[in-house]
């Protein structure tokens, strides 16, 4: 063999035995960060090789395909729950929060997703509707403080006498705020003693006038609460045990606005429901898009006739709760 073609054969193996190293030194680089939970500096110090060129292996082995990481799967499971509640209720867009374990507080989990949601949905020169408990109040940190222009925020039902932090009135004031929007709150409680006195505020008090910009709302922010536990409505006293076990037995599974539905969406037929102040569900469902904010196993049923009654633009809950429905509803 010549010199030349024996340099040449040497130089190839050189390269072959080149190429194996640099593959190996990534997949233990890799196998030492994402198996074993090693940071960069101590996977650096386990191969010998400065930190940076830690980073450069992980970035070259994603590149290359030799390494997936397994949240590929849950986002995988994800999509396909998010796809089954879209089709199955016509759900222009369902987001789902992680949630692990039934002991983890699901409003926590879906406060953050939707805060952000609603940045995101947010313009100037909007009409906004907002309903009201602990979930959408949850919210609040995690939506995105501007000073937009010509906005106005609309309380969709009365509100509450007791100063709390889930009063209706006092969420929407802290909503409006939080984008520099004009609110326009309800000045009745959101349950009245009778139809004739509901009529009278209504149309007397001005509030016809505030719910007459409900009729051209560019969003709805809503929540929808469980009865079969105490949730916001019940934990301040605004339904009594006796009309709570009432509504259940006339087949009632929650409520949206205090209008409370069966598990068909359908309103029920209870006095409770007469004498409500709130918007109408049919002035709801002309809001361009309305925005569904609920999670939590107390609200399966709720939600599901939420869903059937609204057909809302978007979903928002969490993995657990999606998963539910879908394999119970679906």
């Amino acid at each position: 063999m010549s010199d030349r073609h024996a340099k040449s054969k040497q130089s190839s193996d050189m390269h072959g035995e080149s190429v194996n190293t640099s593959q190996e030194m990534r997949i233990r680089a890799a196998w030492l960060y994402y198996v074993e939970g090693m940071n960069q500096q101590k996977a650096a110090d386990c191969l010998g090789v400065p930190r940076l060129q830690v980073n450069r292996y992980l970035a070259e082995a994603r590149k290359r395909g030799e390494i997936s990481i397994s949240i590929n799967s849950k986002l995988n499971h994800l999509v396909a729950v998010q796809r089954e509640i879209e089709n199955k209720f016509g759900v222009g867009r369902v987001l789902i929060a992680p949630r692990s374990s039934s002991e983890i507080d699901p409003v926590k989990c879906i406060a953050y997703l939707a805060g952000k949601e609603i940045s995101k949905l947010i313009r100037s020169d909007m009409t906004i509707g907002v309903g009201w408990g602990r979930t959408l109040y949850s919210t609040l940190p995690y939506i995105e403080r501007r000073d937009y222009e010509n906005i106005r925020v609309v309380s969709l039902l009365g509100g509450i006498a007791e100063a709390k932090r889930f009063n209706p009135a006092e969420f929407a004031w802290q909503f409006a705020e939080r984008i520099n929007g004009d609110g326009y709150l309800v000045p009745a409680p959101a349950l009245v003693d009778s139809v004739e006195t509901k009529h009278a505020l209504i149309e007397q008090c001005g509030i016809g006038q505030i719910f007459e910009l409900a009729n051209s709302l560019d969003v709805a922010f809503v929540s929808t609460g469980g009865i079969k536990q105490l949730n916001t409505s019940y934990r301040v006293g605004h339904i009594t045990e006796a009309d709570r076990r009432s509504l259940i037995e006339a087949g009632v599974v929650g409520d949206v606005l205090y209008n409370f539905i069966d598990i068909d969406g359908k309103i029920v037929d209870h006095p409770v429901n007469d004498v409500s102040i709130s918007v109408e569900i049919d002035t709801l469902k002309r809001s361009r898009n309305t925005v569904l904010i609920s999670g939590g196993d107390e609200k399966v049923e709720a939600i599901v006739g939420t869903l059937k009654l609204l057909l809302p633009s978007y979903l928002i809950t969490d993995e657990l709760t999606a998963t539910t429905i879908v394999e119970n509803y679906c």
